[in-house]
């Protein structure tokens, strides 16, 4: 089979790979139907992140089930599912309590980008969808798989709440999925921190009231301004960078939560600064598994459409072209077709 394998920075080919396996009783073999390149992935591919050796990329899919190991019954061959990045049983105490991506037997995906994946822990990590959907949904379906997820986690970690007022740092596909999810949950006024205009007219078009294109301490004072010197209720830090995580938190009012869900890089928290704000402070990654079968649901019935935040189409062998797109920023997300 095809799939896309890191060499270094920079330096994503497609090669072509051994067809994946069962391996153990509890794993499933699916067909992709559609997979992608994530804002995450770009952190080896920029070189903020060791590469080490040559090693197969992506962690979002959507495909049909092909084979299933013996103690997998939940899915069965021929079914369309969608999964997560971070694979769960379901069962432990950590998926009990609604935590699935910290599975005491969690492993994380990382070889979606290709025509066949593996999927572990397939009977808790994969949800199958009735029948198989119209191609219209797909991409919306693909982007509940991590960033629509990872979206709405920002928002539930950041206490998002009918009324309330909510900002949101980041502008690429996770933070814009966050502004639906605050837009699902009741928000009456959303403020995304962006500076970019097609991503500012998606913006509007998920739900945002408002656009600060500030950032730093200009950003935080545009915010003061909007709320009466105050601060938003929820702040939803969808980057990852020292910069995002201190402008969230002086963004955020006393008794206020930011969600962070931006995988961090040289982010250090103020414990006295933090102490004194206030403000509460959650994230981690995505428990996507707990909220795929309400967003599934959500993108079939039509209430959201996440699958706009893919704004190039490439074949899978022109996987590199992801790559350096979203790099130079000319594409917010970049959809692979197998």
């Amino acid at each position: 089979m095809r799939g896309a394998v890191i060499h270094a920075p920079g330096d994503v080919r497609v090669e072509t790979l051994e067809d994946p396996k069962i391996r153990h009783s509890t794993d499933a073999i699916i067909r992709t139907a559609l997979t992608c390149v994530c804002g995450s992935d770009l952190w080896p591919y920029r070189g903020l992140e060791p590469v080490g050796d040559p090693h197969p990329m992506g962690h979002e899919y959507i495909g049909v089930v092909e084979e299933v190991g013996s103690a997998v019954t939940a899915v069965t061959p021929g079914q369309f599912v969608v999964g997560s990045f971070a694979t769960s049983d379901n069962t432990c105490a950590n998926c009990r309590n609604g935590f699935p991506s910290n599975c005491l037997h969690r492993e994380f995906m990382s070889t979606c980008q290709a025509d066949h994946v593996r999927i572990p822990n397939a009977q808790g990590t994969l949800v199958a969808t009735d029948h198989v959907p119209g191609e219209e949904f797909w991409p919306s379906l693909l982007a509940v798989s991590d960033v629509m997820g990872t979206g709405w986690w920002a928002a539930d970690a950041a206490g998002v709440r009918p009324g309330s007022t909510v900002v949101v740092v980041g502008d690429g596909a996770v933070g814009l999925c966050g502004i639906i999810a605050a837009q699902q949950l009741g928000a009456e006024r959303i403020i995304a921190m962006s500076r970019h205009g097609s991503r500012q007219e998606l913006a509007r078009e998920f739900g945002a009231t408002d656009i600060v294109s500030e950032r730093g301490d200009d950003g935080v004072a545009r915010i003061k301004d909007l709320t009466g010197g105050i601060g938003a209720d929820s702040v939803l830090e969808c980057v990852g960078t020292a910069e995002a995580m201190r402008q969230a938190l002086r963004c955020a009012r006393p008794g206020g939560n930011v969600g962070f869900v931006g995988v961090p890089h040289e982010v250090a928290v103020d414990g006295e600064e933090l102490f004194y704000s206030h403000v509460g402070l959650r994230g981690g990654p995505a428990p996507v598994r707990r909220h795929l079968p309400d967003l599934i649901d959500r993108v079939l019935s039509g209430r959201i459409d996440p699958g706009k935040v893919f704004d190039l189409t490439l074949p899978l062998d022109q996987v590199a072209e992801g790559y350096r797109a979203m790099d130079e920023r000319r594409a917010i997300k970049a959809l692979l077709t197998p």
